[in-house]
């Protein structure tokens, strides 16, 4: 499945002939297929590794990020995250860095997995309380850790504007796209963010936060790790049931200009998912589109 342009082909003879050259203790080890994302490609070696290879060469970025700063996270942080274990470098045949991590075991949540989720959306909250509230140990946003979602909304209006119009000639059909760009539009008239900047870990939907025995268990994907403001860390929660998001929303004490502003974020990458993914990635546009319908349905109830 290709996403991109000027995307990398990855296979299992690519990965192990990385591993051959890189790590050769490890190039006999089983390797398997464990998903793919947005931005990078996974296969586990063995019982105990994961190996992530970006899609293109410009997404090395994010694993660049992840191997600077997990380790230094993740003493200050209550939940297993990704434990880098081999930065990979660069080669001919696949010109981006590459990384290896510990496994960790665990399901993607879901209706399956979970058991109560008013306490996962209030577990989730005490996840997002504490690392926001971690130091960030001189890191700005100038040092390869500025990313869209934590600056304002007004820098995104235009390109949400076609990502909406696109929706209009989808999904219209569907779905309330005008009243999404009433919502969308209310929240850029709102007075901009003023919280202090803070550690966000930027995309934490319901595929990056894996659960054990019922309950949240680890955060993983790290790739959008950034520093700024803390509203767009809160829109997932509308890929949540209500009773989780109500949750989250108690334990955070957030107020309701925030709660619209993450509102207009979630909005943002809803429409522009679909947008962008509409013919290569149907599965993350329906992810995008069930998003959308809970914040219309969201809307209509407060």
């Amino acid at each position: 499945m290709t996403l991109h342009e000027n995307e990398i082909p990855v296979d299992e003879t690519l990965v192990r002939s990385l591993l051959k050259a890189q790590r050769p203790e490890w190039a006999g080890l089983p390797l398997a297929p464990a998903g793919a994302g947005t931005e990078n490609t996974m296969y586990r070696l063995g019982d105990d590794l994961l190996v992530r290879l970006p899609r293109t060469a410009d997404k090395g970025e994010s694993l660049w990020k992840e191997q600077e700063w997990l380790p230094r996270l993740a003493p200050l942080l209550s939940c297993p995250i990704p434990e880098p274990v081999h930065a990979g470098a660069p080669t001919a045949a696949f010109p981006p860095v590459w990384s290896v991590y510990r496994w960790i075991d665990g399901d993607q949540a879901g209706p399956d997995t979970v058991r109560d989720w008013s306490a996962f959306g209030a577990d989730l909250a005490a996840v997002v309380r504490e690392l926001h509230s971690i130091d960030l140990m001189g890191a700005t946003r100038t040092d390869g850790l500025s990313w869209y979602r934590g600056g304002g909304l007004e820098p995104c209006d235009q390109w949400i504007g076609g990502s909406l119009d696109d929706c209009r000639t989808t999904v219209g059909s569907e779905l309330d796209v005008d009243a999404l760009e009433q919502l969308w539009r209310a929240a850029l008239a709102l007075p901009g963010p003023s919280a202090p900047h803070v550690w966000l870990h930027g995309d934490l939907k319901p595929t990056n936060l894996l659960v054990r025995e019922g309950r949240l268990h680890a955060v993983i994907d790290f790739g959008a790790l950034s520093v700024g403001f803390p509203d767009a860390e809160h829109s997932t929660v509308w890929d949540l049931p209500a009773q989780a998001r109500q949750a989250y929303w108690d334990a955070l004490s957030l107020d309701d200009v925030t709660w619209a502003r993450a509102r207009a974020w979630a909005i943002a990458v809803g429409v522009s998912g679909i947008s962008y993914y509409w013919h290569t990635y149907p599965a993350f546009v329906a992810e995008c589109r069930a998003r959308l319908r809970a914040i219309l349905a969201d809307a209509a109830t407060r």
